[in-house]
């Protein structure tokens, strides 16, 4: 059916995802923490599929080709995701941790004090210490740091964004949520 799809036969590649599916479920499902990013994977691995069938040479099954383009993509799906916050939190609610709208003397004399600095650092997750000490700390601009951590420059700008506040609630001691 592989060699069929490579030419092009849609009914082979119908057959194919058919015998296959449950079966590269089950590997995505326990390569993949999230339901949602294990659809994701599934759908991405049978396009994959579809568009590289002619490169199958033969070795092994085809089933065992297409649970390695499984693996693979799970993998890639996973480093896409290491390092996001398991929940967000809306911008207004960090911004209200942070102290938007407050005593900005309060919120300096806070920052001046090293040591609450450090930890406040230390207590942030890692994917946030790391931007904050790549861009505000070693002086790296965000597309830069962004580089780095193999993230968009919009998504550098957007973590960085978020670490900020992060950094400022735990300095105000509003990390509770």
């Amino acid at each position: 059916m592989l060699r069929a799809t490579a030419t092009g036969d849609r009914e082979a590649f119908t057959q194919l995802v058919g015998s296959t599916r449950d079966g590269v479920w089950r590997l995505i499902r326990n390569l993949t923490s999230d339901p949602a990013a294990a659809e994701d994977v599934l759908q991405e691995t049978y396009v994959a599929v579809w568009r590289s069938a002619s490169t199958y040479r033969g070795e092994g099954s085809a089933r065992a080709w297409i649970h390695g383009l499984a693996r693979r993509l799970s993998a890639r799906s996973w480093r896409r995701r290491a390092g996001e916050p398991s929940t967000l939190v809306p911008l207004q609610e960090l911004g209200a941790q942070a102290g938007w709208g407050r005593d900005p003397e309060e919120l300096t004399a806070a920052l001046e004090d090293r040591q609450l600095l450090a930890s406040a650092l230390e207590q942030l997750a890692p994917h946030d210490r790391q931007i904050l000490v790549l861009c505000d700390l070693e002086g790296l601009s965000g597309p830069e740091a962004g580089a780095l951590l193999d993230l968009t420059p919009s998504a550098a700008r957007v973590r960085l964004h978020r670490a900020r506040l992060r950094l400022m609630a735990q300095l105000r001691g509003g990390s509770d949520g």
